[in-house]
């Protein structure tokens, strides 16, 4: 971290004094930084450089993405500075918690949904940091790794994936999307989602790629009107029209791991994938 640590130091100033570092994933990047210059107040930032789980290319989209959400009034942080060579950036702390309640909460579900309608009102087109966008989390394509033998599959997984290969991808509209809408990269305060963060996926697609996985996300984590109440806050903002919402919902739903981290979970998942199905 040491030539890390001298550039946010110059960034933000040199006599600023590092008081804490704390990782935000398993001992790497990003990195929360609480600093403070001399005699006055400290501040925290976000610093992320590549680690096992970041690559260079994922730093650039981040930035990227953070441009466009300030030139566009987004909520999400703000870009403090990013030096794509080296590569690492920096970035402002939001104030609230990515700790969503054990309990569905209507009103936090549909705020869920209203902020990610905002980051559809943006048309940019695409760009290498922020390309094109076929499905949620498109780094991973956990279909592809069931098809070749990567991973193994079930009966319903084959069935929705090829059932999604034979239909052609809603072709309209093209926004600005997240790419990875899940509630630990939101930030909440009281019942309501305020921002979303961790751009790193971030590109152009379609609005049902970021609709699918939040609702996809919904459903695992809350009960079956989950995923009603994320769309309903979506569209009560104006949300772009996404289409096909069970095609989307299948494609976020294949794009998971066979199992899930617990068995509930892959159960919740199989029970959303089935109801898409049921509707395409």
């Amino acid at each position: 971290m040491g030539r890390h640590r001298a550039w946010l130091q110059a960034q933000l100033g040199g006599r600023l004094t590092i008081r804490s570092v704390r990782s935000l994933h398993d001992g790497e990047s990003p990195w929360w930084i609480e600093v403070a210059a001399p005699g006055g107040p400290a501040y925290a930032v976000i610093m992320r450089y590549p680690s096992s789980r970041i690559t260079p290319g994922q730093i650039a989209t981040n930035a990227a993405a953070l441009e466009v959400a300030e030139r566009h009034g987004l909520p999400a942080p703000r870009l403090l500075a990013a030096d794509l060579s080296l590569p690492a950036s920096v970035e402002t702390v939001l104030p609230g918690t990515s700790t969503w309640p054990a309990a569905s909460s209507v009103e936090l579900l549909r705020s869920a949904g209203t902020a990610m309608a905002q980051v559809h009102t943006v048309v940019i087109d695409a760009q290498p940091r922020l390309p094109f966008r076929p499905r949620p989390i498109a780094v991973d394509d956990f279909a592809h790794d069931r098809r070749i033998g990567r991973m193994p599959s079930t009966s319903l997984l084959e069935r929705a994936d090829s059932r999604i290969q034979a239909i052609k991808p809603p072709a309209a509209p093209v926004r600005f999307v997240h790419g990875d809408v899940w509630p630990g990269n939101t930030i909440i305060t009281g019942d309501r989602v305020d921002a979303l963060i961790d751009w790193k996926t971030a590109g152009v697609g379609n609005p049902g790629v970021d609709l699918g996985e939040l609702r996809k996300q919904a459903a695992i984590l809350y009960d079956d009107d989950a995923p009603r109440h994320v769309q309903e806050g979506w569209e009560r903002a104006g949300g772009a029209r996404a289409g096909d919402v069970p095609y989307w919902d299948a494609v976020a739903a294949l794009n998971t791991p066979t199992e899930l981290y617990s068995p509930r979970a892959t159960r919740r998942r199989d029970d959303f994938l089935r109801a898409a199905l049921a509707q395409l």
